[in-house]
């Protein structure tokens, strides 16, 4: 007789059918309630206050107007890093190469930075985001072309190419572009001209000009989703190549100039920051922005919209998480651990809105 299958062996993942939105977000919000029970549990082994430590990070991030200006600034780059990621997604070509691609823009604005900063301060910074944009986008052109020319992975493609250019820097604060004055490996600080000029925000304060070009690209790269023909394209492309060729839509063309928008836009994110609080090339200017534009992408179901809200929240807790280590003088390593169980939890979540566990039927005899 056949053995009697184990529970295990019997488990199996099946899609789920159409849920609604109001038992969507209970799964959202059961997922940040058990992030918050685990992440206590983690505190009290540490023998701390859960509810203090939950109160401190949002003290540290939201709690006076200087507290919430250093988080927009977390956000600028994060968020205008994930809609450059996401436009990609949105194609089905998963563009991992956000890290190089802000470096690219970083090292191509620093360039006119330190060696055409006579020219006057509108017009530097003008050249200095166009070479930005342009620096990212063809990095991102070299995995778009050979993935339409000969079929290669786009994932390790994008995520080898990031080495490269990160490296790169590294040769040019130690070689060509290191300050000689300096006593230590490292490039000088920009001019006054080479520097992004401060907006108010009400009732937070001066932030860089990012902050405008922020809201700026969430709605335009909403209206280029929805309402354009090539925001039409890479998404028939991406729910289907097959349906976008028999359509007579040129696949390869579109997949090259969304990779190119795609990487861009990260590139731009490399001269913000250059410009705006680094005010400096340094090997740090992409600070795993690229990498984390990722979860935040699935997070925000690669909507504009929700991207600025998710990269807002990202940032809350990167801001509080510094504040949790600074006052209760906790390891960075523990600050991560429960950065960690956040996101695992809220990423499960989209698992199980998708999915569920069902047990197979047994065979009978």
């Amino acid at each position: 007789m056949p053995e009697r299958a184990t529970l295990i062996d019997r488990l199996h993942v099946v899609q789920r059918g159409e849920l609604t939105p109001a038992r969507t977000w209970a799964y959202r919000l059961l997922a940040v309630l058990g992030a918050l029970v685990t992440g206590g549990l983690l505190l009290l082994f540490l023998g701390l206050n859960p509810f203090s430590v939950y109160a401190t990070m949002l003290r540290g991030a939201l709690g006076s107007a200087g507290m919430q200006k250093e988080t927009i600034k977390l956000m600028i780059p994060l968020c205008l890093a994930t809609l450059g990621v996401a436009l990609a997604f949105k194609m089905r070509f998963w563009n991992i190469g956000g890290e190089g691609q802000i470096c690219a823009g970083a090292i191509a604005a620093s360039y006119f930075a330190y060696f055409h900063n006579g020219l006057p301060s509108w017009l530097l910074l003008i050249v200095m985001a166009v070479a930005a944009i342009l620096a990212g986008g063809l990095w991102g052109l070299i995995p778009a072309y050979f993935k339409t020319r000969f079929g290669t992975n786009e994932t390790l493609f994008t995520l080898m190419l990031n080495y490269i250019v990160m490296y790169f820097i590294t040769y040019l604060r130690e070689g060509p572009w290191r300050n000689p004055e300096g006593g230590f490996a490292a490039m000088p600080r920009f001019t006054k001209q080479a520097r992004l000029p401060e907006v108010p925000i009400p009732g937070v304060g001066n932030v860089h000009i990012g902050w405008i070009v922020m809201l700026v690209m969430v709605v335009a790269l909403f209206i280029y989703l929805r309402h354009t023909k090539q925001g039409y394209e890479l998404t028939v492309v991406g729910e289907n190549e097959m349906t976008a060729r028999y359509a007579g839509m040129p696949v390869k063309k579109i997949v090259m100039r969304t990779m190119f928008i795609s990487a861009g836009i990260c590139g731009l994110v490399g001269m913000l920051q250059v410009s705006g609080p680094d005010r400096q090339l340094t090997d740090a200017v992409a600070n795993g922005r690229g990498f984390t534009a990722v979860s935040v992408a699935w997070l925000a179901r690669l909507s504009p919209g929700g991207i600025l809200i998710v990269s807002f929240l990202f940032s809350v807790l990167q801001k509080g998480c510094s504040m949790m280590q600074t006052e209760y003088r906790i390891p960075a390593s523990m600050s991560d651990i429960l950065q960690g169980v956040i996101l695992f939890f809220v990423l499960g979540s989209e698992f199980f809105i998708r999915y569920r566990i069902a047990l197979r039927k047994e065979a009978r005899a």
